[in-house]
Formats: C-alpha cells, sequence, structure tokens
C-alpha cells in the first residue's frame, strides 16, 4: 500500500485536503491492485481550514505521519509567503533523506521553496506568486503551472486542488489507463476543459516565441544526449505540446529534427575539415562510428566515407590547373 501524507498548513483551501482523498480513494475502489491511504497531517495544535469559512480542524497526524510515507503533499494557503516552521522544515528534509517523493501545490511550493530543497531545480506553482518563486536563488521557474518533476519533487500550480499533481502521481505508480480512467470517473467535463486551456496557454507561449530559441539552442547541444524532456524543458512546454508544434514548424518530430541536424552537421565537416570519422560521430551525439554509418546512409543513400570523396573529388575538379 502505498502512503501519501497530506502536509496542512494554515489557511489550506479545503479542497486541497479533500482532493487527495478523492483521487486515491476513487483509484483504490476501482482497480485491483491499487491501493492507497492517505494521511492527514501537520505540526503540533490545530489547524484553520479555509473552505470557504474558516473552520478550525485538528489532523489525526503529527508529522511524524511524513515517516514511512511514499509522497509528501504539501498544501497551498493564499496567504502563504513562504514561512515554514521549524518543525515542518526538519520533517521535510528527513523525508528527502530518506528517497520519499515530495509535491508542492500552489503556495505550498513557496513553502518547499522556503526550505531550499528546490535550489538548483525546475519548479512551478500558481501564475500569481511565479515571480515570488523566481526569487528564491537557483530555481529555474516554469510558467505554464503544470505539473513539473525534477528529481523527487513535483510541483504544480494547483488549481482544483491539486487534483492534476494526484493525477501525475496516479499515473506514474500505476500507469495512464488507472489515471485515466479515475480522472474519467471523478471529472470528465472539467478535466477536459483544463486540458484545452493548458493547450491554449502552452500554444500562445510558444507563438509568443516561437521555436527558434529551441532550434538555436539543440544547434549547441548535438554533442549531448538530449531527450524530449530535456528539450521541452528549454521550450517550456509539454512534450505533446512540444512535439506539435514541431510538426507544424518544421515537418518533423523533436528528436526526427535533432537527428537531421546531427547529419547536417556530420556532413558538414566531412566537407570542410580532415576530422577522422569517430572523432566525427562523438562531436555529433552518436553514441559510436557505427551509429553514425547506419544513420548517414539511412538519411543521405550514402556513407559518411564515400560522401566526403565525392566532395573532395568536385572541390579538386573546381581547383585552376596551373
Amino acid at each position: 500500500m502505498s502512503v501519501i501524507a497530506v502536509l496542512a498548513l494554515d489557511e489550506v483551501p479545503g479542497p486541497h485536503l479533500t482532493t487527495p482523498g478523492l483521487v486515491f480513494g476513487a483509484a483504490s475502489r476501482g482497480h485491483p491492485g491499487v491501493a492507497y491511504e492517505v494521511r492527514l497531517c501537520a505540526a503540533a495544535g490545530p489547524r484553520v481550514v479555509s473552505s470557504p469559512d474558516p473552520v478550525r480542524i485538528i489532523p489525526p497526524w503529527g508529522l511524524d505521519g511524513l515517516a514511512g510515507a511514499d509522497v509528501v503533499l504539501i498544501t497551498g494557503p493564499p496567504g502563504h509567503r513562504g514561512d515554514v516552521p521549524k518543525a515542518v522544515h526538519t520533517a521535510l528534509r528527513a523525508a528527502v533523506g530518506r528517497g520519499i517523493r515530495v509535491a508542492g501545490v500552489g503556495t505550498g511550493v513557496l513553502a518547499l521553496a522556503a526550505t531550499g530543497l528546490l535550489d538548483g531545480r525546475r519548479a512551478t506553482t500558481g501564475w500569481r506568486h511565479t515571480a515570488e518563486l523566481a526569487h528564491h536563488a537557483g530555481i529555474t521557474v516554469d510558467p505554464l503551472g503544470a505539473v513539473v518533476e525534477d528529481g523527487p519533487f513535483l510541483t504544480a500550480a494547483g488549481i482544483f486542488g491539486g487534483l492534476d499533481i494526484c493525477l501525475h502521481i496516479l499515473r506514474s505508480d500505476h500507469g495512464a489507463r488507472v489515471a485515466g480512467e479515475t480522472a474519467r470517473e471523478l471529472i470528465t467535463p472539467l478535466q477536459l476543459d483544463a486540458d484545452r486551456v493548458q493547450d491554449t496557454i502552452e500554444q500562445q507561449i510558444m507563438d509568443n516565441a516561437g521555436l527558434e530559441p529551441t532550434l538555436r539552442w539543440l544547434e549547441t547541444q548535438l554533442d549531448q544526449d538530449v531527450t524530449l524532456t530535456d528539450i521541452a524543458g528549454h521550450a517550456r512546454t509539454s512534450t505533446s505540446s512540444l512535439t506539435r508544434r514541431f510538426r507544424i514548424h518544421t515537418g518533423h518530430t523533436p528528436l526526427q529534427y535533432l537527428l537531421h541536424a546531427r547529419i547536417k552537421e556530420a556532413q558538414r565537416l566531412l566537407r570542410e575539415t580532415e576530422t577522422p570519422v569517430e572523432q566525427i560521430a562523438a562531436r555529433t551525439g552518436f553514441s559510436s562510428p557505427v551509429a553514425l554509418r547506419r544513420h548517414f546512409r539511412a538519411l543521405t543513400a550514402t556513407t559518411p566515407r564515400a560522401y566526403r570523396q565525392t566532395h573532395r573529388a568536385k572541390l579538386n575538379r573546381g581547383k585552376p590547373d596551373y
């Protein structure tokens, strides 16, 4: 059984406390082999919940509830500005030290950032607070608010009580089918509307910035092991939106475009330098000269050696005969 520890901070909206139970409860009831325990945890003393009127609650678990959890989910109070009680700070660091996944929802991401655990990582939050999150040194802020996963950390805007991040966790644990069926059971019309809004936001960002910055960046990464996720991270969009935009503007998927760029650079090196094929393979991101030759032949219908000889012969023919 997987344990989700929901960490309640003061003035958290009620849906942030109830949504995890709804999502993981529905998944557990509807799918054999899927089992979750959701623990509502807090520092010592009662908490105030805005739901929508203030309500005082006493969570059944203290910070000891984080021990043995598989995921710690930090909720997002609307007025929170990153002040974290020392006991919470210590408990979160201990959880990370045990290898537990930690998720921040909405302004709960600011609380997580205040611990320093997000330094050097990508993260996101609601659009009203992205500038505030960016003030934390070393955090790269994704402005979209969609779920960002970086190492053991998950962050999201927290709209609809963190529904998106709960479904992301469910999909990571049990696959897209379980997550999709759970989403349809709970919120089919709402989720469809949310997806359309998200696609619109991503398209506007890509339209405003264009693909050009990402294409230029890829040209500098030809010798690196670049993944689709890496490219989407640079473009600050989802992998599905990125692929859609690449197909529209280049006629290729992102990885197809990268392969063509690598072959193009290999052709340039073969024409203009005496660099051995083994070194060209390394400089253009191929795992071996064999891999370079295989892709080179597939895209150009010739081999690197034959390509070099052909262009060298053309160059020699063009020289004046004194």
